[in-house]
């Protein structure tokens, strides 16, 4: 590379929601450009256009965005190697294709089965058992009838003797033997380069030095580096990440996917994941901090990463581990910034909770895992929920349904008589009754917790809850209790 400056690029295909694994990729590539002063560049793979998905790069802009990814060159930024989508780069390919062929590291194929190729590896456990028999044509004869206009792609021609080595940052030294490696294809019919061949020439093009990518890619390498041989460039430095594995129901490992749960960054923060948290959680899937932390701010996971700190082994997506990070960040978070976060998904907005959302906010923070599960906490705010009186046993608190209704029948004419009807005032009244009947504050708060929210769980206790229902509704529950035992 021509560039003393680190440069890496997350290059995305535009064909659906942003999975973890491609996060995680992202996240890698940039913290190792950033961690070392360098550039990050966003590139938009499109050259299988059937494959396309409209509206999937606005998911990777937001997903970048909101992942605090922000790339230094893109699409959106521009950049002096651009432009960075390969559909808007179709022309350069070709020259570069061409000229592989004059070198005989590449051929004309003239096979019909050429136009339903996609160019992606090979499934032929044994490529030698299936060579293209165009790959031995003269010439000649091959410039000729591409002359005559007849249909062709570009295949990669490859010596299929001997073996090829190369060195990854995480796996070590690789060795592959040649035979096992397909001549794929390079530029389709269409004009359109492969997947694989586009990345060489952009690649070396935006001087990329260091180039991120999935395991799977580790036995392919090879016809990569044959390709930057062939013209004579030097390779950059590879950096192939474990794959992401979910655990199934049974215990079993295998490949994450949907059946594991979200696996995509959207629909993750959609369920009540912050976005902060599934950064911090992705960057451990495969790489290990030097002290035992867990929990990083953004510039201090820049400051810290080296890929020295890389795993070979699978990371298994842990959704409970997720769910305890995500809990401390939403703890950490100043209570102004967790009220406005959390509102959306409280979906109190025009009711007449909403104006008591910053306190119940307050109360809810703390016993909060997940966004999502806010509104279920506060539903019964909304409407009395459905109760079997079985509710008012508590056994700590020694109540049962016949004491509830005894002491509802007391507490409900206090109530009536209460003017300042607040939090602090309704609290005391209980507190009072209580100490006036010589009994534990516990029993006559159950016995009015179930007949308020009809619920044993509540984000904070009667006089918060009698508070946002306001008195009109706190008596007309107590009422349906009472009617009820």
């Amino acid at each position: 590379m021509s560039s003393n400056t680190v440069r890496t690029r997350f290059a995305p295909s535009p064909t659906g929601f942003m999975h973890v694994g491609n996060l995680r990729t992202a996240l890698y590539a940039y913290l190792i450009s950033k961690s070392q002063g360098g550039k990050f560049i966003l590139r938009i793979e499109d050259t299988d256009q059937n494959r396309y998905v409209e509206g999937a790069v606005d998911v990777i802009y937001r997903t970048m965005k909101s992942a605090g990814l922000i790339h230094d060159e893109g699409p959106d930024v521009g950049g002096e190697y651009g432009p960075y989508v390969q559909s808007e780069r179709k022309n350069m390919y070709k020259p570069y294709a061409e000229e592989l062929v004059r070198k005989g590291a590449a051929y004309y194929c003239f096979c019909d089965k050429t136009e339903h190729e996609s160019g992606e590896e090979a499934s032929e456990e044994n490529p030698a058992d299936h060579l293209c028999p165009c790959r031995d044509l003269d010439p000649a004869e091959a410039q000729a009838r591409v002359d005559a206009g007849m249909p062709y792609a570009i295949r990669q021609k490859i010596d299929r003797t001997g073996t090829s080595t190369y060195n990854d940052c995480v796996f070590g030294e690789i060795t592959i033997e040649n035979k096992v490696l397909d001549d794929q294809i390079l530029l389709k019919r269409d004009g359109m380069p492969t997947y694989n061949f586009a990345n060489v020439i952009d690649d070396h093009t935006m001087n990329i030095t260091h180039v991120v990518r999935g395991s799977e890619y580790l036995p392919s390498t090879p016809k990569y580096n044959l390709l930057y041989a062939a013209f004579g460039w030097q390779p950059p430095e590879y950096v192939h990440l474990p794959m992401i594995m979910g655990r199934n129901e049974d215990g079993s490992i295998a490949k994450l996917s949907k059946r594991h749960g979200s696996v995509s960054f959207e629909s993750l923060v959609a369920e009540g994941y912050l976005p902060e948290a599934i950064v911090n959680y992705i960057a451990l899937l495969g790489w290990s901090p030097k002290n035992d932390r867990e929990i990083f701010a953004f510039d201090e996971l820049v400051a810290m990463f080296k890929t020295s700190g890389l795993n070979k082994s699978a990371a298994v997506f842990d959704y409970d581990k997720l769910k305890w990070m995500n809990t401390e960040y939403i703890k950490a978070l100043p209570p102004e910034e967790f009220a406005e976060r959390a509102k959306s998904f409280a979906g109190v907005a025009g009711t007449p909770v909403e104006p008591h959302w910053p306190m119940l906010a307050g109360l809810l923070q703390p016993r909060t895992e997940i966004l999502s599960e806010i509104a279920g906490k506060i539903a019964f705010l909304q409407a009395l929920p459905e109760y079997d009186k079985a509710l008012f046993n508590n056994k700590k608190s020694k109540c049962d349904p016949e004491k509830a209704r005894a002491i509802l029948q007391d507490l409900r004419p206090l109530y009536a008589e209460l003017n300042d009807w607040n939090s602090e005032a309704i609290t005391q009244l209980v507190t009072d009754y209580a100490m006036q009947k010589e009994m534990k504050l516990g029993l006559p708060m159950w016995a009015l917790r179930i007949a308020v929210s009809g619920t044993a769980v509540t984000p904070g206790g009667p006089g918060e809850i009698m508070t946002v229902l306001g008195k009109a509704e706190s008596l007309n529950r107590i009422d349906k209790a009472l009617a009820e035992l």
